[in-house]
């Protein structure tokens, strides 16, 4: 019966408790791909972990790994690709969760347009965003229809992927994401299709996950986090419409069909074990990315990512 008491009484002190910050940089504006950070903290499920975390969208996406890098935030939002290339750059980073556990990333042409197959896109315009990595994903893909990238003409579209596929700009974009640019253009009345890179000689990877600087970084408080995300993420599941409400409740710019869809869509995709790290994924992709010239030298997995749980 003491010991009880203890219990409850340890429970009932818990949340006058001094709360330890933590600052997470998304990767770009609040969406469904942050739907477990966003339902964790509108659940309270960061404050029972002793978390007080402050979310930050930034003003340019490219600036969150370098806030992390600098120490300037505990975690940033990143994709796995460009950890690589930015681990061979020098900068001090290393994958501690994952949010997203499967590729988005997809090349989007017309449903009814002239690529029906790869090997049709030959002499034909690709719209891109982000030059490096994805254009060694679409090296990748091209190479299995027996095409390189000479064979096709890049247009930088910055961030105007599907507009510029749907004005006739571009025959094809990389870097539309499965889960956002398909539901767009289709709300907007035009069909689209992609082809998947994994499907298309490139390594699975993750999406979407969280990167700290490994110098300066509170593995503690790591934990703690991602905890409270894969609580998140099991209620997301278990709960796909009352999480859609949560979610959407927080800003009236989400609540419209676009996002509506893309919730539905992204559910599968969250990682359920955001600590768990498979080590082959990374090993795959870094021999993939120095296969295509991308990075010098190969690095060890460790170097790379870690499980927090192991540390």
């Amino acid at each position: 019966m003491k010991a009880r008491l203890f219990a409850l009484a340890l429970i009932a002190a818990g949340p006058a408790a001094a709360q330890d910050r933590m600052t997470v940089m998304l990767d770009w504006f609040v969406n469904p791909d942050h739907g477990p950070i966003i339902v964790a903290q509108e659940q309270g499920y960061f404050a029972e972990t002793g978390l007080e975390v402050e979310v930050i969208a930034p003003a340019d996406p490219s600036d969150p790994p370098k806030m992390a890098a600098a120490g300037r935030a505990d975690l940033a939002i990143s994709y796995q690709p460009q950890l690589h290339l930015q681990v061979a750059e020098g900068m001090p980073l290393i994958r501690v969760g994952t949010l997203v556990a499967t590729p988005l990333n997809c090349l989007l042409v017309l449903e009814d347009g002239p690529v029906q197959e790869i090997a049709d896109l030959k002499a034909r315009k690709i719209g891109f965003s982000v030059a490096g990595v994805e254009e060694a994903l679409l090296s990748a893909m091209l190479g299995q229809a027996g095409l390189g990238i000479d064979d096709v003409e890049l247009v930088n579209v910055n961030w105007s992927l599907s507009p510029a596929l749907m004005s006739g700009q571009v025959d094809a974009v990389i870097g539309a994401f499965r889960n956002f640019e398909l539901n767009q253009m289709d709300i907007e009345g035009v069909a689209g299709r992609c082809f998947y890179p994994e499907a298309e000689g490139v390594p699975t990877y993750d999406e979407l996950i969280y990167v700290a600087n490994p110098d300066t970084m509170d593995v503690d408080k790591i934990r703690r986090f991602l905890a409270a995300t894969e609580k998140a993420t099991q209620f997301i599941v278990n709960h796909p419409q009352q999480s859609w409400e949560i979610f959407s409740g927080t800003s009236a710019e989400l609540r419209d069909e676009l996002n509506d869809r893309a919730w539905a869509d992204t559910i599968p995709r969250f990682a359920l074990r955001p600590e768990a790290l498979d080590a082959g994924r990374y090993a795959r992709f870094e021999s993939f990315l120095h296969e295509a010239g991308l990075i010098q030298d190969m690095r060890p997995v460790s170097k790379l990512a870690i499980d927090p749980g192991a540390q």
